[in-house]
């Protein structure tokens, strides 16, 4: 079972409706009993960082997902805002804390100097700056769709698996141990973003998994 987590913020049924496309059984909840059976979890988002915070707080998700996200090691996949709200903080509106599970900080694009438009929205490439899970088969032109202002700034580049470059290279995703991130939606970037996502879903689970 694949649980998209419902936190009020984002295209949810969007990534909903992938999953399934991609013939995974998946559930839309919010629900902690729900999260803990899930073999896997995605974590989508389209909105402000204190907002998405604020609302994973009011429905008592926090502890719960970082439990076992961290402690459990469950699979989990951020796209957009959630693979920012995975940050330790973000400087969106002021200093927000994040959900801590990777060592990352989020930040305005500085393109003004560029003469660039924010938020920087469409179709990109993404370098592939190391081999992982995510871009298993998918080529190094395919492109994926982007909307956003804010991007993430990893204190290691090791977790860094793809970058794009608007004004300048870019974090596009992470992966780190059963931690899986991308600034992208592979949900609405056709064939890649499929392959993308069902790369994620056939990850082996329960391999490291704490009590």
């Amino acid at each position: 079972m694949i649980v998209v987590i419902d936190y009020g913020l984002g295209n949810t049924r969007s990534v909903v409706g992938a999953v399934e496309r991609l013939g995974f059984p998946c559930l839309l909840s919010s629900k902690v009993a729900d999260l803990e059976r899930a073999d896997r979890l995605i974590l989508p988002g389209v909105g402000a960082y204190a907002d998405g915070m604020a609302n994973l707080r009011a429905r008592g998700l926090v502890e719960p997902l970082t439990h076992l996200v961290v402690r459990r090691r469950r699979p989990v996949l951020g796209i957009c805002l959630g693979f920012q709200l995975m940050a330790r903080e973000s400087s969106e509106f002021g200093r927000h804390e994040g959900l801590g599970w990777i060592d990352a900080t989020v930040h305005r694009f500085d393109v003004k100097a560029q003469g660039l438009r924010l938020p920087h929205v469409g179709w990109n490439g993404v370098i592939q700056a190391k081999p992982g899970v995510l871009f298993s088969e998918i080529p190094e032109d395919g492109l994926l769709y982007f909307v956003h202002s804010y991007t993430m700034r990893c204190a290691s580049a090791e977790i860094v698996t793809g970058l794009c470059d608007y004004g300048g290279p870019f974090v596009a995703a992470i992966e780190q141990d059963n931690i899986f991130g991308t600034q992208f939606h592979p949900e609405k970037s056709q064939l890649h973003g499929l392959k993308l996502l069902k790369n994620f879903l056939e990850v082996p689970v329960g391999v490291h998994a704490q009590k």
